[in-house]
């Protein structure tokens, strides 16, 4: 149990790429991760586990499969989060054992609550896990290694010593304090009086102090006890603090029984730490965010659904109903007033490079954005915003959409994406994921589309995966002579957005483009054709 963990499966390491900030920007990673959690803390958690890449499927299968036993089981996800707050105090805790400045008083104390908060964490961990039948080998684990715990010969030892102990420490409710003052009534030592067993209270100890305080021109005729200290009114000195060292001796020897029990109890459980559990604070941060928010996403009826991971070698994905998860977002905002428009799309060796056209607004950035997200929540475990989904991983995700103006000041359009272009293509292998959205459309058609034709014949030469949606509609009419020409694992394919009598239908399927019938479409709807045109200037 020593790297025990939710994420990885037994003895395996990280190995995956880590996704390009470019890449990040392009699907929106840091815009969903926002919707998951209002914490920025807990933002960065999700952020970073969701953009490492892992491609070994049954890093993924581990995954999917605890992810699937959080999602199902509300009462257990309900129950961590409780614990995830015991467990985070947990993790201060062990800082405060560990402070070396810490005076050996407080140290002991520290140390008793850690080792409380240890036997709750533990003991609502086995209780929740035990009434819940978990069948991931991820989540079965952690039930086996509570349990171990939970059953061995000293917890219930350790469970009666601490209760016994907290009861005993509970006991001290108060303290009083004096101050002596020199002939300016400024503070010059101050002590602990006592250490009292109730609170103060206006019918108690305080009572009498604000009677006193009452009364002019009365001063208490004198007091005298053990254990005051100088006090330093400039602030700490040597990273001392007078008082609370002042504090820590009384405690010791007013308390003196108590501290010795309490130090030879502990001395017991030396080797018991919560590290092992503190460490699966961010899994479960990952994993019941995600979860409470496709919970959302279900009850409005948006399909969402668990992957088959496919070989790698295979260089496949088949989704049906596949949509643009931030649509689904839009909805659980109620910000969506259309129906989501699903799709179905595949790749093989037959279609592995798809070139995308369609009308200006047809979905095609959604639909090339959709399918970035369908890997990266696939390879994360988690359930992909489709009705069905069965895919090979990717090693990686490659973006290349429209830069900021700002960005490309020194190079030129044409030159910073070209640059990019490069860069891509010096690290993508044959099982990486390539997305183009209206690469190369800032310069003139001519030499963009010569660029272009290259590029195209360079992903047939790579075999990977890839969605290139342009308005280049001869680029893909050419695709079937760069099949001819370049050899390759996968085929070039064209692929359209639909339009129905000037409408935009955002329904894809394999065709030749058709800008031609596109633009018709478009210019008769909105009356823009040359015999619609010239009957508006002969009625005018």
């Amino acid at each position: 149990m020593a790297d025990f963990s939710l994420f990885y499966p037994q003895d395996v390491k990280p190995s995956g790429k880590v996704l390009s900030d470019e890449a990040c920007n392009d699907l929106s990673v840091e815009y969903i991760c926002e919707k998951l959690s209002g914490e920025v803390y807990e933002q960065n958690i999700i952020k970073n586990m969701l953009i490492r890449l892992e491609r070994d499927p049954s890093v993924i299968r581990y995954r999917r499969d605890v992810f699937d036993d959080i999602f199902h089981f509300p009462k257990l996800r309900e129950r961590i989060k409780e614990l995830l707050e015991e467990l985070a105090y947990l993790k201060e805790l062990e800082k405060s054992v560990k402070d070396a400045t810490a005076s050996p008083v407080w140290q002991l104390i520290n140390r008793l609550q850690e080792l409380d908060v240890y036997v709750n964490c533990i003991s609502g961990m086995y209780q929740s896990l035990s009434e819940n039948d978990v069948k991931s080998e991820g989540m079965l684990r952690l039930k086996e290694f509570v349990g171990s715990l939970y059953h061995e010969n000293g917890f219930q030892y350790l469970h009666d010593d601490i209760k016994e102990l907290v009861n005993e420490i509970g006991r001290v409710k108060s303290l009083s304090i004096g101050v002596n003052l020199d002939n300016r009534l400024m503070p010059v030592e101050v002590g602990i009086v006592s250490i009292n067993d109730t609170p103060f209270s206006r019918p108690g100890l305080l009572s009498h102090f604000l009677d006193f305080a009452s009364k002019k021109n009365e001063i208490h005729g004198g007091t005298s006890f053990d254990g005051m200290t100088k006090i330093h009114t400039v602030g700490k000195v040597s990273g001392d603090d007078p008082l609370m060292s002042n504090l820590s001796r009384v405690i010791t020897e007013m308390l003196g029984t108590t501290v010795r029990q309490l130090k030879t109890r502990l001395s017991k459980y030396t080797n018991i730490s919560g590290y092992k559990l503190t460490k699966l604070i961010p899994e479960f941060i990952f994993y019941i965010r995600w979860a409470d928010y496709l919970e959302q996403v279900k009850a409005k009826n948006i399909p969402m659904c668990k992957a088959e991971i496919l070989d790698n070698p295979k260089r496949e994905l088949h989704v049906t109903g596949v949509y643009n998860f931030k649509l689904a977002i839009r909805c659980v905002e109620g910000k969506n007033s259309e129906e989501i428009v699903c799709n179905d799309l595949e790749f093989t060796p037959e279609h592995g490079i798809y070139i995308m056209t369609g009308p200006n607004r047809g979905g095609k950035t959604t639909l090339t954005q959709a399918i970035g997200l369908v890997f990266l929540m696939a390879q994360a475990g988690l359930y992909v915003p489709a009705e069905s989904c069965s895919f090979s991983p990717a090693d990686n995700i490659y973006t290349h959409f429209p830069a900021d103006e700002n960005k490309t000041v020194d190079l030129g359009r044409l030159g910073e994406e070209s640059q990019r272009m490069s860069r891509i293509f010096a690290e993508a292998t044959g099982e990486s994921l390539l997305l183009f959205n209206e690469s190369l459309a800032t310069t003139s058609f001519a030499e963009g589309l010569y660029i272009a034709k290259d590029v195209v014949k360079a992903l047939r030469y790579l075999g990977a995966r890839t969605i290139f949606n342009t308005h280049m509609h001869e680029l893909a009419m050419s695709a079937e002579e760069v099949n001819r020409q370049i050899k390759g694992d996968l085929k070039v394919a064209s692929l359209i957005t639909g339009i129905h009598e000037g409408k935009r239908s955002y329904k894809i399927f394999l065709a030749p483009p058709e800008g031609v019938s596109y633009a018709q479409d478009i210019a008769r709807k909105y009356g823009v054709t040359f015999d619609q045109l010239t009957e508006k200037i002969h009625h005018s």
